[in-house]
């Protein structure tokens, strides 16, 4: 069954309906442009037609994007030439769009063509957009909730339908650019201000009828004599100064990592000095280009393919749906609060309880500040801010858990505490409510020996900002049943969060990973080596924070605790003692971080940032020989990716997929690398065991190659060859 429908009104208007079959939103895919091409070309063929109309047959929404799998399909129909079989299949997108946008038109006079206009019930994104742009006019419904924009920057690839061209086009170089760099993304309202569609009302397709029959002008302003960019092109003296400052951002921005950042920049620039139907060649060779990028492929996988899949389940339980309806948050604290907010913003019922009722109040006020921002912004009304909080009940009365079917301990980390509050619990919920421990060290399984139910006992590590943050750490104790896992998982899903799935292991996945980032960071300052080196070298490979900043950010107090109680548990096998020599004498010094406005970096007195504290180098003083750039980003990259192994290795980790996405929305490992196994796929196998040998002998064991690595380099294999659900299904 086709996805687009046309139906010819007695008035003449041809009314195109985009309506993907099986999905809530539309999606393009490679048979749906060969229809959507057909059905225009029969209406303009018909004398009887007098325009077009395009909208969507779904409420709400007119396209979410495109399937990014017609992307592999047109690199493996290329063979051994995989740029070409892309160019081309990108050329045939441009030639559906244009000949929408060209309608018939003569080419010489631009006379004759049939008006086409994009009625669009709400959200359009990627293609969604990218085709009403190709359209004469567009109108979207007056619809607060819609999206309007050009994400794909955020997934490593840029507008390469026709986007980059018509927006550049329509709105200038400076205008365009956080459409297009930043992919922001505008309600309707906002859109139409911003000049990116043109009309917003109540019924956009009876007005594009209207519209359509009124005889309008269609030829668009760079198909005629005498076009000029709006704010000018390159050369022109305001349009110089745009392209060198947009120059500067994108390098200010990517560090020069993200590839398709410099590649958008360069069809605009390119494309400007050009006719249109060149202009167009141009992006799709830069398209092209960006595509062939194994960042960009990696990209893709991880923040599309894979997050996608993760979020709908990919992993969860054959159990009946677990959808939560009153979840007992324990704890109003900062993480409490947050999970409170966001858990009603879901339309759960939440019970916040905590040992006073002040604490519990004030962990409510958390969602009411949130709503007056969200209020002052005007993306609130008062009436949804009195809804939310309705939702939430603050307390000190175990009672008032009754009806819970989730409970989510947020409370101090400290087993005594949790053990308390977990026994506390029980005694007051049903035999069927999930218990679920917010811990971001804690062993869950020690932690269930607390619970007359450790089969319902499961761990749910949260991110801090909870409301920013997007991952949600799922950890299995070693009696944690499906029923446990597939609660946390749709409780996940309903927060709109993206969960992944650990086994029980000390720090789990993520803060595994991390506190060796922090850890060589750290270590690399006692050893003399620069710290505005470590933190721009980290920069400079992606990591949105450098390893002394994010010290600084989580508590160097904090690190001081972690250090302790890990070395209790490792005993004489701990192996940073030099890391910890550090650590303790910067709390001695009283300086705990951005907490304490002193840390690795000063602080002025309203607690801003102002640089590296140069007390550093009077007790670690900077050695006057320097490393390479490359070899501290070795040393920070392979201390994550190492763990990431070793994770695998030892089942912590079940699927790589979850340890790509989990890495990029976790602790930002650099997303250009699509995450540490994408990463080690780009470097290949070979090389990174090689590499662990050169570092190793450098700097000690911490950076020994794993088993698993140094048998798949040996058999030149790669972690997504092995692991990903494409081997999985062909096993």
């Amino acid at each position: 069954m086709t996805d687009f429908t046309m139906d010819t009104g007695a008035d003449g208007v041809a009314v195109i309906t985009w309506d993907t079959q099986g999905k809530s939103m539309n999606v393009m895919n490679q048979q749906g442009f060969e229809d959507l091409d057909r059905l225009v070309g029969e209406a303009l063929a018909d004398e009887a037609v007098k325009g077009i109309v395009i909208t969507s047959g779904k409420e709400g929404s007119f396209a979410g994007g495109m399937d990014l799998n017609i992307i592999a399909r047109m690199k493996d129909a290329g063979g051994d030439d995989p740029a070409k079989s892309l160019f081309e299949g990108v050329m045939d997108m441009h030639g559906v769009l244009r000949r929408i946008e060209r309608a018939g038109m003569d080419p010489k006079t631009n006379k004759d063509g049939k008006p086409i206009a994009a009625a669009l019930p709400g959200t359009a994104l990627g293609i969604g957009l990218e085709i009403p742009l190709a359209c004469h006019r567009i109108f979207c419904a007056d619809n607060p909730k819609a999206k309007i924009g050009l994400p794909e920057i955020m997934v490593g690839i840029f507008p390469g339908a026709g986007g980059t061209t018509r927006l550049v086009r329509k709105m200038g170089a400076m205008a365009a650019s956080p459409l297009l760099l930043e992919g922001k993304m505008n309600d309707p309202k906002k859109a139409k201000a911003a000049g990116v569609i043109d009309e917003v009302v109540d019924d956009p397709l009876a007005a594009a009828k209207e519209w359509v029959l009124s005889e309008p002008k269609i030829v668009k302003p760079w198909d005629e004599k005498g076009y000029k960019m709006p704010g000018g092109a390159p050369y022109h003296p305001a349009g110089f100064m745009t392209f060198v400052g947009a120059s500067a951002m994108v390098n200010g921005k990517t560090q020069g990592v993200y590839p398709a950042a410099k590649a958008l920049l360069s069809a605009v620039y390119e494309g400007a000095q050009v006719p249109f139907d060149t202009a167009l060649k141009i992006e799709a060779r830069w398209f092209t280009n960006v595509l062939l990028n194994p960042s960009s492929s990696a990209m893709i996988r991880s923040l599309f393919i894979n997050k996608e899949a993760l979020e709908k389940g990919a992993n969860r339980p054959d159990v009946p749906d677990q959808k939560v309806s009153k979840v007992g948050v324990l704890g109003a604290g900062m993480m409490g609060a947050g999970i409170a907010l966001v858990s009603a913003l879901a339309g759960i019922k939440v019970v916040l309880l905590d040992q006073k009722q002040e604490a519990a109040d004030k962990g409510k006020s958390y969602t009411a500040d949130y709503m007056d921002k969200g209020i002052a912004r005007k993306k609130v009304t008062a009436e949804k801010k009195e809804a939310v909080l309705g939702l939430i009940t603050t307390t000190t009365d175990y009672a008032t858990l009754a009806e819970c079917d989730l409970i989510v301990e947020a409370v101090f980390e400290d087993p005594g505490i949790k053990a308390t509050v977990t026994k506390a619990v029980e005694e007051v919920v049903g035999e069927d409510c999930i218990f679920a421990t917010n811990t971001s060290t804690l062993p869950i399984s020690e932690l269930a020996k607390a619970s007359k139910r450790p089969e319902q006992f499961i761990g749910i590590h949260f991110f801090s900002p909870v409301d920013k943050m997007m991952l949600v750490e799922i950890i299995k104790g070693r009696e944690t049943g499906p029923l446990a896992v597939a609660k946390a998982l749709d409780f996940v899903r309903q927060i709109r969060k993206t969960p992944i799935v650990v086994n029980d292991e000390r720090f789990f996945y993520a803060n595994r990973c991390i506190i060796p980032y922090i850890n060589e960071g750290i270590r690399m300052v006692k050893e003399g080596v620069e710290p505005a080196l470590i933190e721009n070298a980290a920069k400079l490979v992606g990591m949105p924070l450098g390893p002394l900043q994010l010290t600084d950010e989580t508590s160097i107090d904090l690190g001081v605790k972690i250090a302790k109680a890990t070395k209790a548990a490792m005993g004489d096998a701990y192996p940073n003692d030099e890391v910890d020599e550090v650590l303790f004498w910067m709390e001695s010094e009283g300086r705990l971080g951005r907490k304490s406005s002193a840390g690795f970096y000063a602080y002025d007195e309203k607690g801003k940032r102002q640089g590296l504290w140069d007390g550093l180098e009077g007790r670690y003083p900077v050695k006057d020989n320097q490393p390479e750039l490359v070899d501290v980003q070795h040393r920070l990259l392979f201390a994550q990716l190492l763990e990431a192994v070793r994770a695998l290795e030892e089942g912590v980790l079940e699927d790589i997929r979850e340890g790509d996405v989990g890495a990029i929305l976790g602790w930002g490992f650099a997303p250009w690398s699509g995450g540490p196994f994408s990463w080690l796929d780009i470097i290949g196998t070979p090389y990174a065991a090689e590499r662990c040998d050169q570092l190793t002998e450098q700097f000690g064991e911490r950076f020994a190659c794993p088993a698993l690595l140094r048998e798949m380099a040996e058999k030149g294999q790669s972690f997504y060859g092995r692991f990903g659900q494409e081997a999985k299904a062909a096993a």
